[in-house]
Formats: structure tokens, sequence, C-alpha cells
């Protein structure tokens, strides 16, 4: 199997897994700010935790087929690694498992205590204990993710900022899909509790903050290896930015920086929301983009991959379509089908 087609379905997992893992954090975010909205839409985006099985899925899937997912896998067999102690099979599905695993035990906890916070002060209390790790950890968590599913994918290249640019960028595009998901269940009335329009505007200024951010983090590091000029750090640079995925590498820039800030930098747009659904919608495929570029992309060529990206990401779509609507049925969120 070719690599490029292989890594359509890495792009499923990290995407995947971030909807789950964001989910729970903005909730966390809000409550510890005190954000009032937050009653709007923490039930809805804690939702997003049905989707840790799948997660979890494609994560041994992936695992199992190491020399697939991981170009440095072989060195196993000849004993080369460029980082002994980070480039081990045995030790990469030990922490990934017991990662995940740990995750999803402390969000479950997060979103039982959420349901009963304000049943007394004894239980806000102890909601709020478990609030206050959950930034931690998520930013731990996926700063391992990104080092082993991106960075690390050329065992030579290596960014001290990277695990931030990634994770910043897969928030961004988590709260674009947030607020297109809330406009699509609340034009076709399926929620049993509408979410107020003013969120739309909240939510599209948390995406100007968070474009910021990541073109910030994007030209920090950019910058850096630019300046360097060290070969093993700026060849897969050049690859992915002149190399077959060039047009996806500067689509990245338009999608996620471009359109975004110039749209969102005004405060009209940020009140319309069809304007804040066509500048998410972009985010959402600028992010597609951006994390196939970096994990497809790592020679700098490759056919694009069009039939696997449709199937696999078709098969994962609907399976996660489904899992969310089944706990959003359960916890009373909607109404029939939708």
């Amino acid at each position: 199997m070719e690599y490029s087609n292989w890594a359509v379905l890495t792009v499923n997992f990290v995407v995947v897994l971030s909807l789950a893992l964001s989910g729970v954090a903005l909730c966390s975010v809000l409550h510890l700010v005190n954000a009032k909205w937050r009653f709007e839409v923490r039930h809805l985006a804690a939702s997003l935790f049905a989707l840790f099985p799948l997660a979890f899925v494609l994560l041994i899937v992936l695992l199992v087929g190491g020399e697939h997912t991981f170009p440095w896998w072989s060195a196993h067999d000849h004993g080369e690694y460029h980082m002994p102690g980070w480039y081990q099979p045995h030790w990469l599905i030990a922490r990934e498992v017991i990662g995940m695993l740990f995750m999803m035990a402390l969000y479950w906890i997060f979103i039982k205590r959420q349901s009963v916070s304000e049943r007394s002060p004894e239980d806000a209390l102890r909601f709020h204990h478990v609030a206050t790790w959950i930034p931690f950890f998520f930013v731990l968590y996926s700063t391992m993710v990104a080092w082993d599913f991106e960075m690390t994918l050329v065992p030579h290249w290596h960014s001290a900022i990277y695990g931030l640019q990634q994770f910043v960028s897969n928030f961004g595009m988590f709260l674009a899909f947030l607020v297109v998901w809330i406009y699509v269940l609340n034009t076709r009335q399926r929620l049993l509790r509408p979410v107020p329009e003013k969120i739309y505007n909240y939510i599209a200024q948390m995406l100007l903050a968070f474009t910021l951010l990541w073109v910030y983090t994007f030209y920090s590091q950019y910058l850096t290896i630019w300046y360097g000029n060290i070969g093993d750090e700026t060849d897969r640079l050049y690859g992915m930015q002149d190399g077959d995925y060039s047009f996806l590498w500067w689509s990245v820039l338009v999608l996620k920086f471009v359109i975004p800030f110039v749209t969102f930098c005004f405060p009209g747009p940020r009140h319309n929301p069809t304007a804040i659904n066509a500048v998410a919608i972009c985010i959402i495929i600028g992010t597609l983009f951006e994390r196939y570029v970096w994990i497809g992309g790592i020679n700098g060529s490759g056919s694009y991959p069009l039939l696997a990206t449709v199937v696999v990401s078709a098969v994962v779509g609907t399976i996660g379509y489904f899992s969310v609507r089944v706990l959003m049925q359960r916890t009373q969120l909607i109404r029939g089908k939708w």
C-alpha cells in the first residue's frame, strides 16, 4: 500500500481524536473563566466524547500497521534510531494506548461531574477540581500525539513549537466545526433547547483569536527553520511547499489565515451566521489540507489519494455521525433523527 493512501487513515484518526478531545476541553476552559455562555453549549460540546471509541479503534489499526503509519518503523529491524529513547515501537504503543485510555477516563469523570455540578456546593467543588486538570492533560496528551503522528514522521526533523502549533490548529478546526454543527441543528430545529444566535458571535471571536494564534505559531516555526537553514529541517518544509502537495500547502494559508482574518477583522461578518459558517467551512477544509500535508507530504512527493480519501473519510464520518447522534439522543439533547 502506498504511504500517501495510508496517510489518509492517519489524518482521519487525528481529526476524530481532536474533535473528541476539544469538546470537553472547551467546556473546562469556559467553566474556569466563568463564561456565562458555557451553559448554552457545554452539553453539546461534551457529546463529542462519543468519538473516543472510534478514535481508539483507528489508533489500534494504525499501530498494528505500524510499518505503514510510521516511516521510521523499519529502523527497529536494524537497531537504528535517531532518538533511541523515543523511537521504540513497544514504547510508542504503550504510551499511545495508555494515554488515550487515561484521557477517556478523565473526560468521562468530567462529564459525569458536570451533569450534577449544580446539585450542591460539594458537587460544584468536585467538578471544579476535575475541570482544573483538563487543560493540563489536554496540552500534554495533544503534544504527544502531535509528536508521534506528525513531527517524528521524519526522524531527523524537529521543532520545539510543533506540538503547540498542531493542537492550536486542531482546536481552531473544532471551533469551526462547532459553529457549523450548531447552525445545522438550529436551522433544522433538532435541538430540544436551541442555542441562542448570540453564540455565533462568541465563537466567531474565538475563531479570530485562534486564527491569529495559529498564524503566529506557523510563522514562528517557519521563520526559525528558514533562518537556521539546516538541511534536516528545511528539506521537509521546502518539500511540502514546493513539491507535489504545494497546492495544499498554499491553500492552507489562504483558508486558515487570509479568509478568516480579512472577514472577521470587521465586526459585521462576526454577527452574520451565514458569513461565520462560510469562514468556518474554510477553516475546516484548510485544517484537513494541513493535516494531510504534514502527514502525507513528508517527502514532498506523492499522488493525491482521492479515492482513498473519499472512501475512508466517508466510512469514518458515518460511524462518527451515528456515535454522536446516539449519545445526544440518550442525553436528550435532540429530538428524532437529524
